[in-house]
């Protein structure tokens, strides 16, 4: 619905802004209850990062989301939504609509056809609660009234008790993404975090870009350590830096003048493996030996760069305990990020600690709630940050 018939009365129990996955989650919990909804959506159609997700088919979850999994400035916030509703309580919603899915790796459920069968799932949803949905609808001020929430809209107003902020973050502004919501947590004496893109490609520049001159596709496993956190999986070389599973991950624990460390042969001990290979191939030189355990293009790199590259038998013990040294703990030395533009998430937000955990609502404002990823809650890759909206919509659409 696009709103063409807004001159009709409109007068609700509750507004939602932001018609992605946690807007329309806690607008289906709420309209099933009962409740009268609205969802305003800008864009011209409603779960835009749904729908790109895991590739067209949506990385809908993560059977083994937690609150460990997740970044904020209070750690304890996530934990009352996310044990209210689990993994298994959306996969149960997702097997009643019939939609085929498959685990990938590590606890990541994506759809075995289209992302678009979870937006249909969730419109569905919708509509049996009789939710109102208006896309292509921008908000153009918010009031505060006795009763509630003045909403004006470019599709004319709407007044509701509840007012419920599920507009995003910054990341992917060519999705729509933008600061709306933290300029209405402003506006309500709200305090925002400062924000940042997590889930992002590094870049690197001058001699340590110069380095992977060429490389651009190669990809390789590694172990990512930053601050004391560490995520094993793939790194992908770029044209401007580095990106990959590994590096997306470790992206939301490093910022600008952070050490970041790569362990190079995350499966095995350097040490003892080099050691083997010289007893074994005495002849091989070191960057063939070392083209089995990594990219050919990039293990001759390392040894026009780091390591002069010999037969086995010329190295002493003392000199393959350095190298592998430096393969178990290889400096990445990155100068920023890709930053909102290609980022997946938003770290940072509202401010949690003036949120109540269990409703979503502000301790402030009565009547005000924020949901999903405006808020200072920032998953993991691989389907937590869906498990949060989902969470933190149902929490909030059974308060409303």
């Amino acid at each position: 619905m696009t709103g063409s018939d807004a001159a009709q009365p409109r007068d609700f129990d509750a507004i939602v802004i932001g018609g992605g996955a946690a807007g329309l989650m806690c607008a289906l919990v709420a309209g099933q209850r009962g409740r009268r909804v609205l969802v305003i959506e800008h864009a011209n159609r409603v779960g835009k990062k749904i729908l790109m997700s895991g590739g067209g088919r949506c990385n809908f979850t993560n059977l083994g989301a937690s609150p460990r999994n997740f970044l904020s400035a209070n750690p304890h916030y996530c934990k009352s939504a996310l044990a209210r509703y689990a993994p298994a309580d959306f996969v149960a919603m997702v097997e009643r609509h019939r939609i085929a899915y498959h685990e990938k790796e590590l606890g990541q459920l994506f759809c075995d056809e289209s992302s678009k069968q979870i937006v249909r799932m969730l419109l569905d949803e919708c509509a049996a609660g009789g939710v109102r949905i208006e896309t292509s609808c921008s908000v153009t001020g918010v009031q505060r009234r006795d009763d509630g929430f003045r909403i004006a809209t470019t599709s004319g107003e709407a007044v509701a008790p509840s007012l419920v902020v599920a507009s995003g973050g910054l990341s992917i502004p060519s999705m729509g993404a933008s600061g709306f919501g933290y300029e209405l947590a402003r506006q309500f004496g709200h305090r925002v975090l400062p924000t940042r893109a997590g889930l992002v490609p590094l870049t690197l520049s001058g001699r340590h870009l110069d380095a992977f001159d060429g490389l651009a596709g190669v990809a390789l496993p590694v172990e990512a350590r930053c601050n004391g956190t560490s995520f094993r999986n793939a790194m992908l070389i770029t044209h401007r830096g580095v990106s990959g599973p590994a590096i997306l991950q470790i992206s939301s624990y490093w910022n600008p003048g952070d050490e970041l460390r790569l362990d190079l042969l995350p499966d095995r001990d350097a040490f003892d493996w080099l050691q083997a290979q010289r007893a074994e191939r005495p002849a091989a030189e070191l960057r063939n030996v070392l083209a089995d355990a990594l990219p050919k293009r990039y293990a001759q790199r390392l040894c026009e760069t780091a390591f002069a590259s010999r037969p086995m038998r010329q190295y002493r013990e003392a000199e393959l305990r350095a190298i592998a040294a430096q393969l178990g703990d290889w400096p990445l030395i990155a100068s920023g990020t890709e930053g909102y533009r290609t980022a997946e998430v938003t770290l940072g937000g509202v401010d949690t600690d003036e949120l109540s955990s269990s409703t979503m609502q502000s301790r402030l404002v009565p009547g005000l709630y924020f949901i999903g990823e405006v808020v200072d809650v920032t998953g993991w890759l691989g389907g937590y940050n869906f498990q949060w909206a989902w969470a933190s919509g149902q929490a909030c659409g059974n308060a409303l």
